[in-house]
């Protein structure tokens, strides 16, 4: 049998309950894995299990992607219209919004995001995305092309088939929605590996899926360990194709594992070292304000993080100085408080990795301008940290923390900031803060970036491409450009006079 999660919530923010099954979802059921065994669930605030999930196996992959298989020969894929694909969409995201409280409430408890940001952020993007791909979903349409009179020609976008999916633990509800609302409106069969850190939404909508109709099969979720069930998602032979987003590392052993397989096609978003420039004609007091967004967004648990924040000479002391009051009125706390601005890192392993990287930028001559240790004395609580005083070589400027962990950098002129923000093995996002709408739109032209953002940081919509140049990825998510990822383009040519 499949375990099951029973909780209650008596917060200032949050007052309800939440029962679903915490087992695999594999043909529209929930069970459990194949060699009965459990995961525990913890609680980042405290460290104590919150519950038990089961644990997925190679074998438990191999019977998902028959389901899915089975699924798209008979009851989906090419089997269902577009616009039947869209209305099921569309019912998902009712179901969503209904539950909102509930699925922020479980995002909070399990990532340790405060239940504001789940519910205003997380859900409610989560929900625009599976809306935006419903309206896709009878829109995935060839082209007719013209070459003379004696051929008809015309090209279809088809769906791939079974598609592998594998979503990190620092956004878990949005990038569930980010994976499956293109894979299905185009018509694909998903298995998909949430993080063992943080599965606990991607069940919850499990029983949504089941709820709004979708025939069983299409979703199946396999919850597990990477080294097994998503190494056995990136070498299976009839899957054939598998998203990804994670870190670079992660990214590279996937896409290993795909070209030694069958060679299955391979979406990655990767990490990134994102580059934030403040030019001495910006806002100051406005590019603060985006700067502290920036970095300490999600507790630095974003891939997009502003984290290089590069400053111009002329403004580098009063931005330090209004940075670090900034810095210093973040509230950390519990994530159902009133007030919260930080709950802690994910778990115990992202805590050890972070202040490991404070503590090289110590050994490595940086300043801790600010914070730069544990907050409270259980969980997974780090202070927002700001270095000054870094050299280019440093791991904390060169490496990904995933942490709240920014270095402020002073530059000179364009020229200079625009060889330190590319001298980077990432390429993710940038930002640029200037009044001078040349000098911003120039600099965003030459940082090597997938998104540019001009006053403004952390910007993301369920209709606009993200992701990456270098080694932050392969490929697209959202807008019209990640429905390329899920289908293949067949050209067909009719003879209409039959004569060689």
């Amino acid at each position: 049998m499949a375990t099951v999660y029973n909780g209650e919530w008596n917060t200032p923010l949050y007052k309800g309950k939440a029962s679903f099954p915490t087992g695999l979802f594999i043909n529209g059921q929930f069970v459990a894995g194949s060699n009965g065994t459990t995961i525990d669930v913890i609680n980042p605030t405290n460290g104590k299990v919150i519950t038990k999930i089961s644990e997925g196996t190679a074998k438990d992959v191999d019977l998902a992607v028959e389901a899915a298989q089975k699924a798209f020969d008979t009851a989906w894929g090419l089997k269902v219209s577009g616009a039947g694909r869209g209305e099921l969409l569309n019912k998902l995201a009712s179901l969503m919004e209904r539950d909102s409280k509930e699925l922020a409430a479980l995002e909070a408890l399990d990532n340790g995001k405060t239940f504001n940001w789940a519910l205003g952020t997380d859900v409610s993007f989560a929900i625009a995305t599976i809306k935006y791909y419903a309206g896709w979903a009878d829109k995935i349409h060839g082209q007719t092309i013209e070459t003379d009179e004696r051929k008809l020609i015309y090209t279809r976008h088809e769906p791939i088939g079974v598609v592998g999916q594998i979503i990190p633990w620092n956004f878990p509800l949005l990038m569930l929605a980010w994976k499956l609302g293109p894979a299905l409106a185009t018509g694909n069969a998903i298995v998909l590996k949430p993080s063992e850190f943080t599965p606990l939404t991607a069940l919850r909508v499990c029983s949504l899926i089941q709820e709004a109709g979708f025939p069983p099969g299409v979703v199946n979720v396999v919850t597990g360990y990477g080294n097994t069930v998503g190494a056995a998602i990136s070498e299976h032979l009839k899957i054939d194709k598998v998203a990804f987003t994670g870190s670079t590392l992660v990214g590279r052993k996937i896409m290993e594992a795909a070209a030694k397989s069958n060679l299955k096609n391979v979406t990655l978003e990767l990490g990134g070292k994102s580059p934030n420039i403040i030019f001495d004609d910006a806002d100051l007091d406005q590019a603060v304000n985006w700067a502290i967004h920036g970095v300490f967004w999600n507790h630095g648990q974003a891939c997009c993080a502003g984290s290089r924040i590069f400053v111009q000479a002329g403004i580098y002391d009063e931005f330090l100085k209004k940075l670090t009051a900034k810095a210093k009125a973040i509230k950390i706390g519990d994530p159902f408080g009133e007030g919260t601005d930080q709950g802690p890192q994910v778990s115990e392993i992202q805590y050890d990795r972070i202040m490991g990287y404070i503590n090289s930028g110590k050994e490595q001559g940086a300043t801790v301008h600010y914070g730069g240790e544990r907050w409270g004395t259980e969980g997974y609580f780090v202070q927002p940290t700001i270095f000054t005083d870094t050299t280019p070589d440093m791991k904390i400027v060169k490496e990904e923390i995933f942490g709240p962990v920014g270095v402020v950098i002073k530059f000179e002129d364009e020229d200079d900031v625009i060889r330190q923000a590319n001298d980077t093995v990432y390429g993710l996002a940038a930002a640029v803060f200037s009044q001078n709408i040349n000098r911003a739109l120039e600099t965003a032209h030459r940082l090597q970036a997938g998104t540019a953002w001009v006053n403004c940081v952390n910007q993301l919509h369920a209709n606009v491409p993200f992701g990456g140049f270098k080694q932050s990825g392969i490929g697209r998510e959202l807008g019209e450009y990640a429905l390329s990822n899920y289908t293949h383009v067949k050209a067909v040519h009719v003879n209409l006079r039959y004569t060689l």
